[in-house]
């Protein structure tokens, strides 16, 4: 690490402990040269989220967009704006997992899957508009789906 001082390149770290709960590491670091004493943080690079569209477009993950779709699909159920967020940061760690680019399908499964277990109709809602349904027989499709996956054993 180089000096902000005195630009040399030989710093020594003096101590080392954990900050922002566990996310970074603070270092004291002290030159060699000049004796200046300052801080370092070092902290996880994390790769960028990219959403390839249907229509090939690219755009940055917003968890943002996951929270606004399932809290306007979630209009007058019980689901609090906690869980929404919680449900959201979920669906970002597990993508984080997959790597730099998605799909927004794979969004779109991600979000589903943890709604399945949350509310019935919440997910029924929130898969009418990710499937593009438009019939009642898709509705009726999907509950029985739906049923299927919560009868079977995990």
């Amino acid at each position: 690490m180089r000096c902000p001082s005195c630009h040399a390149d030989d710093t020594k770290v003096i101590d080392s402990r954990d900050a922002e709960e566990g996310a970074a590491t603070r270092r004291r670091r002290s030159c060699a040269q000049c004796s200046h004493r300052f801080t370092t943080y070092e902290r996880l690079e994390e790769v960028p989220l990219v959403v390839v569209k249907s229509n090939g477009q690219r755009q940055p993950f917003d968890r943002a967009k996951v929270v606004s779709g399932v809290a306007a699909a979630a209009k007058g159920r019980p689901v609090s704006v906690e869980v929404i967020e919680q449900l959201a940061e979920e669906v970002e760690d597990e993508l984080r997992l997959t790597g730099g680019e998605l799909t927004s399908q794979m969004v779109g499964r991600c979000v589903l899957e943890r709604l399945r277990g949350l509310d019935e109709v919440l997910y029924l809602r929130f898969a009418s508009v990710y499937k593009g349904f438009d019939a009642a027989a898709d509705f009726q499709r999907e509950l029985v789906l739906l049923k299927k996956m919560q009868s079977s054993p995990a």
